[in-house]
């Protein structure tokens, strides 16, 4: 399987527009770690995952497929970036102590991916990855955003993108499992922020190049009155899905 790029062409408004993780998120992958010298974080996009590992690991590798995400990624004196792919990283063996995908592992090639990750984590190693997914604000408003927003991408979205939507319940993970802690995913927005983010979905943006951004404006005109005063700011809520394991090598 070759690299699908579906971000570089909006890599600014994706660095601007997504939400930060939970910090219990980063707890958790440094608990069930054996150590905290180094982590990988793999397909890290503008770097907002290595920016919480930063805060538990001595040192972070982060990498990307794509080298206009690496352009906009938000730097730290302890995150080394780098582009590079997935399933060839060019690490050395039994490098880190933990490897960890944000929101990108439905795009992986498994058979390829896996024993990559095998072979640059240390005994006893872990691997997290996780992505969210089904926005939530208030029903009236999620009735309409379903209308105008999600109905009309949905035949955009590539295949893989169902991954997510079930929840990872059908990505294969072949690590002895390590069951995590139940978190929440949400962001308190304004109405322009909320469209920001959406507007960077790659499901979004593939609608917009194909037939342009009427769709879009339209949209936002009749979720503009279901929200109220638009920089009156609200809960926004997803649905956060973790996979976690770890690398027994005995």
């Amino acid at each position: 399987m070759s690299f699908h790029d579906y971000f570089s062409d909006h890599s600014k408004l994706y660095a601007s527009a997504r939400p930060s993780y939970p910090e219990e998120l980063f707890r958790f992958v440094a608990s069930i770690a054996p150590a905290h010298e180094r982590a990988w974080d793999c397909a890290t996009g503008n770097g907002q995952a290595a920016i919480g590992l930063a805060r538990y690991f001595t040192a972070v590798n982060a990498t990307d497929a794509s080298d206009d995400q690496i352009a906009n990624a938000m730097a730290r004196p302890n995150i080394t970036y780098a582009v590079r792919s997935a399933e060839e990283s060019g690490f050395p063996p039994h490098y880190f102590d933990a490897v960890c995908v944000a929101s990108a592992i439905h795009w992986f090639d498994y058979e390829r991916f896996y024993p990559e990750v095998k072979r640059v984590l240390r005994p006893d190693g872990v691997i997290a990855a996780w992505g969210y997914d089904h926005l939530r604000v208030a029903p009236e408003f999620d009735a309409e955003f379903h209308r105008s927003i999600e109905r009309v991408i949905a035949p955009y979205w590539p295949p893989r993108k169902k991954l997510l939507h079930d929840g990872y319940r059908d990505v294969p993970f072949p690590f002895e499992r390590i069951e995590p802690p139940p978190m929440e995913m949400y962001a308190d927005w304004s109405f322009d922020q909320l469209m920001a983010f959406v507007r960077s979905w790659s499901g979004v943006q593939r609608r917009i190049a194909a037939e342009g951004d009427q769709f879009f404006n339209a949209a936002a005109a009749s979720l503009k009155s279901a929200w109220g005063n638009p920089d009156d700011p609200k809960r926004c809520e997803m649905d956060l899905y973790i996979l976690a394991g770890a690398n027994r090598l005995r």
